[in-house]
């Protein structure tokens, strides 16, 4: 038991072990009794006055005993009786205090059992140790002092022993039961409130997908909108086969842009997961030639070197990243340099990973300004990064912007 109570202990938040060891924390002050607590108070008081009378019976009894010593072993019974209600906040005290009135008084047995029981609940076995051992320590001598009229010497003591041990282990079995429940009282705590944090998390990593799931698809569309809507705004006088051009566009992107929200708004009506969310609308590798036709149908100028010979050969987390990367750079040139001529060019092989590079040069004309927040290429580092890869991206030494990613593919090698 010695080494059962200690290693719990640590286990157990100070508020609970309170209950148990009411000294034990740095706020001392007992908390009132419960219901419960007044009626095991009651029975032990009870039980102790129970044992005093029917103690006190026996020693009138005797003959041979003084009157004074008779009246002074009654009155150190009836207050040792009155202690017990003491025993939650002094066991120790108590316990050391019953172990002398007890080798003094007959008649305080029943309080000397009542604090040795509360002692072995409320204190770690070290106290017991001690106490306990004391207490036995003392048997014989008292029975050799003040030997019972009923019983042989032999037979008084290992009653004596018998019982005093019984009430110990009885409080020791108590105090493993209660740690045990407050063991796991803990426990199913802690394990809620994981469960909550562990919800919470994947609530906020939810969020977090939806957030680049809508900057994914809707900035691409949003920003054609623009760039075309700010175009026709400060050149009212362009031809009208440009103006119309420009306005199918606008049409154009408004209706993917209004039908893609449709789409993730879905999503979140209907509670789908995360995965669920990936599987609706993930682009691969494949739909790279695709995204550069649509930038060239909307008057962009892009030049596309694709080296990779079998593109559906590429990872789908790879291939997904390496098509957000081209999206999100394509969509930032054209916002920061429009008119110019944008290089993507994509190489790789099976254990050498795949390299993608968008490069535009010093733009032209002025731009239109176009609203961002500045986290698309913060959120591109973050996808290559989580895919095992690495991102770039700077001004050329011509005055340029460069976005240069690398991501692994089969076996992964040096990052370049």
């Amino acid at each position: 038991m010695a080494s059962g109570a200690g290693p719990r202990r640590w286990m157990l938040p100070s508020a609970l072990l309170h209950g148990l060891d009411p000294d034990s924390g740095p706020d001392r002050r007992r908390p009132r009794r419960t219901a419960r607590d007044w009626v095991v108070d009651t029975c032990c008081f009870l039980l102790a006055v129970l044992l005093f009378l029917v103690a006190t019976d026996a020693l009138t009894r005797q003959s041979d005993v003084p009157q004074g010593v008779v009246v002074a072993d009654i009155v150190l019974g009836a207050l040792s009786c009155g202690a017990v209600w003491l025993r939650r906040r002094w066991p120790v005290g108590l316990a050391v205090a019953m172990v002398v009135v007890g080798f003094v008084s007959s008649t305080a047995g029943g309080a000397s059992m009542v604090a040795l029981f509360t002692l072995a609940v409320h204190r770690p076995f070290r106290y017991v140790a001690w106490i306990g051992g004391a207490n036995l320590a003392l048997v014989p001598l008292y029975y050799w002092l003040r030997p019972d009229h009923d019983l042989p010497y032999a037979g008084s003591v290992v009653f004596a022993v018998l019982l005093s041990v019984s009430v110990i282990g009885w409080g020791m079995f108590v105090r493993s039961k209660r740690l045990l429940m407050l063991s796991l009282r803990d426990r199913a705590r802690r394990a809620e409130s994981e469960a909550r944090l562990r919800a919470e998390q994947a609530q906020r990593l939810a969020r977090e997908a939806i957030a680049r799931e809508m900057h994914d698809v809707l900035a691409h569309r949003l920003t054609l909108l623009s760039v075309h809507a700010g175009a026709l705004e400060f050149r009212p006088d362009a031809p009208r086969e440009e103006v119309a051009r420009a306005a199918g566009v606008i049409r154009e992107s408004a209706h993917e842009a209004l039908q893609d929200l449709r789409e993730i708004i879905g999503v979140l009506r209907a509670g789908e997961s995360e995965d669920a969310a990936g599987e609706r609308r993930q682009p691969t590798l494949a739909a790279l030639d695709a995204l550069v036709a649509e930038c060239r149908e909307a008057g962009m100028k892009v030049a596309l070197d694709h080296r990779v010979a079998d593109p559906a050969a590429v990872p789908a987390s790879v291939g997904r990243t390496a098509y957000r990367i081209a999206q999100e750079a394509l969509t930032n040139a054209r916002k920061h340099a429009p008119g110019a001529e944008v290089t993507l060019a994509l190489t790789g092989t099976p254990g050498d990973g795949l390299t993608l590079t968008v490069t535009n040069p010093p733009p032209t004309t002025e731009p239109t300004p176009v609203p961002g927040s500045g986290q698309g290429l913060i959120g591109l580092t973050e996808r290559a990064t989580l895919t095992g890869g690495r991102l770039e991206h700077g001004s050329t030494a011509d005055g340029g912007f460069e976005v240069r990613a690398w991501l692994p593919w089969g076996q992964t090698g040096p990052t370049p």
